[in-house]
């Protein structure tokens, strides 16, 4: 065989593989994608698999590379546009098509990024050095920034609009193609403009509940591993978070931890039940207070970013769902789509007030999740502010202003 034959069938084999690595990582997670897996989907046997990949970590590595390189692309793409409003449409267009070339069957590398936190540092290192980069692009999309206070601005802009676009993937399973260009303009609405009425309405009222880490209560054993499994699935990814670490952050055995826990499993989705219950808490609290929806609402975000930013048992990312088993992941997606859903009513109810904008109420809720959902990344971010609360009210501009409001 010639050598460009050659090195042509050598890239297309490589490239099967990556595309193999990348469906098993979506569906399982990383942990249970291996090389012996990746090999009988394509029909090789391991040993082939080891001639393009002799490590599995390189292959997790190359898939999330594909994935970053691809994004990085669009956001340039994106950025060439001609002024702010431009960008955002252009780069929601792009990430709507793709989803559409999918499900006509064009295979793409579109590899949910969340474990990307699991792997060994020298491996995540340079990956989260190209997420960043992705990063910066986007914050560019929103102009020039002259102080530091529009660089935070521009940061949590770009960390909102990134985030409702990696999240779209999973909700856009709700719809058919057919509406795809619908929810491309709605996208863009909500994102663009925000959600009330009267632009940058954000007066937020203090919400009574018991959703909050008690300051000097001590816990229980079992609330323990829930409080310590949750920042660290948070911090290392549901790999990461060993049942040995879990344990030893906790000073007991592991035995100790396998006396309250079947399996790791069961700690995860104890974990998913305990956020939920308190982001329902927030939510039915808030919706209870006597004033007008959007009020309610903002309040209700205000409390839920204030624990994702500042208190020490934050609610658990979503990062943890890609590993779990097809069944639980159900369960946990379906009562995710149930809070979105109720976060939907309020804006319903506050277009009917008319404290909201008319805009698709089932959209916002997912865009609303999706920004609650990823406030914990933005803690180092937040911490910066002072006071803290100007963190909040920062980060919600993109929800009570739009990612496109004058920056000041």
């Amino acid at each position: 065989m010639s050598r460009p034959a050659a090195t042509r069938k050598f890239g297309e084999k490589r490239e099967e593989i990556i595309h193999a690595a990348s469906v098993l990582i979506n569906e399982v997670g990383v942990q249970a994608t291996t090389l012996a897996e990746v090999a009988k989907a394509i029909g090789l046997n391991a040993t082939s698999v080891t001639y393009y990949f002799p490590r599995k970590d390189q292959l997790v590595v190359a898939v999330y590379d594909q994935t970053l390189t691809l994004m990085e692309a669009m956001a340039e793409e994106a950025l060439e546009q001609a002024d702010p409003a431009a960008r955002l449409r252009h780069f929601i267009a792009a990430h709507i098509a793709l989803r559409k070339r999918i499900r006509a069957g064009e295979r793409g590398l579109t590899t949910a990024l969340s474990e990307i936190r699991t792997l060994e540092p020298e491996v995540q290192e340079p990956l989260m050095a190209h997420y960043l980069r992705v990063v910066d692009i986007v914050r560019r999309f929103f102009g020039e920034w002259h102080n530091n206070a529009q660089r935070a601005l521009f940061s949590a802009r770009a960390h909102i609009l990134l985030e409702a676009m990696m999240w779209w993937p999973i909700w856009s399973l709700r719809y058919s193609v057919l509406d795809f260009d619908r929810i491309e303009e709605r996208l863009f609405d909500i994102l663009a403009n925000g959600l009330p009425a009267r632009r940058g309405a954000f007066e937020p009222q203090q919400l009574i509940g018991n959703w909050r880490t008690p300051d000097a209560e001590e816990p229980g054993q079992i609330e323990a591993f829930l409080r310590a499994a949750t920042v660290m699935i948070n911090r290392l990814g549901y790999r990461g978070a060993s049942v040995n670490r879990i344990a030893e952050s906790l000073n007991v055995t592991k035995g100790s931890f396998y006396h309250h826990h079947q399996a790791k499993d069961d700690l995860v989705l104890a974990c998913f039940q305990q956020s939920y219950d308190r982001l329902s808490s927030a939510q039915i609290a808030g919706r209870e207070i006597g004033t007008d929806y959007w009020t309610r609402l903002s309040s209700v975000l205000a409390e839920l970013v204030d624990l994702q930013f500042f208190d020490p048992t934050p609610l658990l990312r979503t990062t943890a769902l890609q590993a779990l088993d097809a069944e639980h992941k159900v369960d946990v997606v379906t009562r995710s789509n149930r809070l979105a859903r109720r976060f939907a009513g309020m804006l319903i109810d506050g277009i009917a007030d008319g404290s909201v904008r008319a805009i698709d109420p089932l959209v916002a809720g997912q865009v609303i999740m999706s920004t609650v959902n990823s406030a914990y990344e933005a803690r180092h971010w937040a911490a910066r502010f002072d006071p803290p609360g100007e963190a909040i009210r920062t980060y919600l501009s993109a929800m009570s202003e739009g990612l496109l409001a004058p920056s000041g």
